[in-house]
């Protein structure tokens, strides 16, 4: 079945020719998917290739960690897709890390030895972003109205639930509540037994109350379901009711009455009863009962009465967002007559800069330099400075991820900034280039050509950085509040999250060294998490 990013393309006889060509991965528990797209002037965008490549990294016993056969095959499936990119000549690849890397303990290992040893850079977004995209795939693959719906993505980690229509979303939502996490909690007799659907529906009633509570406000009556489970639930009812759907699931249309008698059916199938089951994929035979449960419980606790199937996905969604940013042409460099600050967003606009990140950061930077400035006997100076190194340091990637600290280096000394003097421009210069990797050192030329005072300077600017950044490792803001308490001989960073604060605690601490050489003091990192 094509999917629904083909109804994107262009029409040839405008003669537009692809202005890029970019690729999606969507690093999901159970599968990476990718999908390769040429992107055209006016925002369309058309699939050239595809692959899928099963990983299953969730994995019973592993206390929240992935194992090393799980990381492996996972590596593995990554080099096979930066393989096809290459042989494509894609320019830019996205790559989105859900659920299963998001909350592991070392999933931050994970995303280093991707970009370590394949050269793909993933990143682990958060359950509300997911949901946000997976919403934005469904508004433009399916014919939405004015009427709210529910739309639901059953994944293998994690569920995203999406209250909204045409125009808006007004409830998103992501919880630990994927098939494969279900099965391995609930799930341990074949057939499914009544007391296991028993226990899922009370665990589905308690974790969705908030759902549950503003899909009646809206008086919600049709359910969209995206991706793999409703996909192949979808399919399973067309087959049984022999509706058509030969060419494509996507907006395909069953009812309450149709389900009910399919669900009464199908869930008390063993193993080899659900195996012959048409349009059931092997590799949902073992899991696919919470997913089925899930819906029954949705249709019944919700009155639900028409279920609609989206084909399109987290991918399609990384896809449109990145073409909808893309799009912007207003000029950050206008909005400021400082010729300082000018310049610096000049450089920025140009080297295609990672704005929420690079803004998170510097604002991150910035609370730790105010909090230090006079342990550390720094100026307002060196606060301005450090906020324009915070802003630049990730624009090396502008000519590769490989290397960009260097990269950062090199643009910074020379581009043109208006209203700096060559010792500003190589503290900048430096500071973003020791936001990473190495910390500064006497080996290194650019960094010992300096005078004593500016190494100093530079040190104790790099390790505020250092931290700063860590402390956004996925990129996507997860650290919402920074509150720093410190005494004689240590310091705490107690930090508000999003979502699962792992990855960020990680990423801080393991860029800490430096700012714990120039503090004299030990960073240790706590966190508090505001999800559900």
């Amino acid at each position: 079945m094509e999917n629904q990013i083909e109804a994107t393309m262009p029409n040839i006889s405008d003669g537009q020719s692809p202005t890029r060509r970019i690729a999606a991965i969507d690093l999901g528990t159970n599968s990476f998917h990718a999908v390769l797209v040429d992107i055209y002037p006016d925002g369309s965008f058309r699939t050239i290739d595809k692959l899928k490549e099963m990983v299953i990294l969730a994995e019973k016993g592993m206390d929240n960690r992935l194992s090393d056969e799980a990381i492996n095959r996972g590596l593995d499936a990554l080099k096979r897709i930066k393989f096809l990119c290459d042989s494509h000549h894609v320019e830019e690849i996205l790559a989105y890390a859900t659920s299963a890397i998001r909350e592991a303990k070392n999933g931050g290992d994970f995303i280093q030895r991707s970009i370590d040893e394949v050269g793909i850079k993933a990143r682990a977004i958060s359950g509300k972003m997911e949901a946000e995209m997976i919403g934005l795939a469904i508004r433009h693959s399916i014919s939405l109205s004015e009427e709210m719906t529910l739309m639901v993505d059953i994944g293998g980690g994690s569920v995203e639930f999406i209250v909204g229509n045409q125009d808006e979303f007004i409830f998103l939502k992501s919880l630990k509540l994927g098939v494969a996490r279900m099965s391995a909690k609930f799930v341990n007799s074949d057939p499914i037994n009544k007391e296991e659907i028993k226990s899922l529906r009370d665990h589905y009633k308690t974790s969705l109350a908030e759902i549950i509570k503003v899909v009646r406000e809206n008086s919600i009556k049709t359910i969209i379901g995206s991706s793999g489970t409703m996909e192949n639930i979808g399919a399973m009812v067309a087959n049984r009711n022999s509706i058509s759907s030969s060419m494509s699931l996507n907006e395909l249309v069953f009812h309450d009455d149709e389900f009910n008698p399919f669900y009464e059916s199908f869930i008390k199938l063993n193993r080899k009863e659900r195996a012959k089951e048409k349009a059931l994929e092997e590799k949902r035979i073992d899991i696919i009962n919470p997913g089925m449960v899930l819906l029954k419980f949705l249709i019944d606790e919700l009155s639900i009465q028409n279920i609609k199937i989206s084909e399109a996905a987290l991918r399609d969604g990384m896809i449109l967002d990145f073409i909808q940013k893309q799009k912007s042409t207003l000029s950050l460099a206008a909005n400021f007559s400082d010729p300082r600050k000018k310049s610096i967003y000049e450089l920025l606009q140009k080297c295609n800069w990672m704005e929420k990140h690079s803004t998170h950061v510097a604002n991150l930077a910035l609370q730790i330099f105010d909090e230090f400035k006079t342990d550390l006997k720094l100026n307002e100076e060196d606060r301005e400075l450090l906020e324009y190194s915070s802003l630049l340091h990730d624009i090396g990637y502008y000519i590769s991820f490989r290397k960009h600290h260097k990269h950062a280096l090199y643009l910074i000394r020379n581009s043109d900034l208006r209203g700096f003097n060559e010792d500003e421009i190589n503290i900048m210069a430096n500071v973003a280039r020791y936001h990473r990797r190495s910390t500064p050192h006497k080996r290194h030329f650019r960094y010992k050509n300096l005078s004593k005072d500016l190494r100093k300077r530079v040190k104790k600017l790099s390790g505020i950085l250092r931290v700063a950044d860590g402390l956004d490792r996925s990129h996507y803001q997860n650290v919402t509040r920074l509150e720093i308490k410190k005494d004689e001989k240590k310091i705490n960073f107690i930090i508000t999250t999003e979502g699962d604060p792992e990855l960020e605690i990680w990423g801080a601490e393991r860029k800490s060294k430096l700012f714990e050489k120039v503090t004299g003091k030990k960073l240790e990192i706590f966190a508090v998490n505001n999800s559900a």
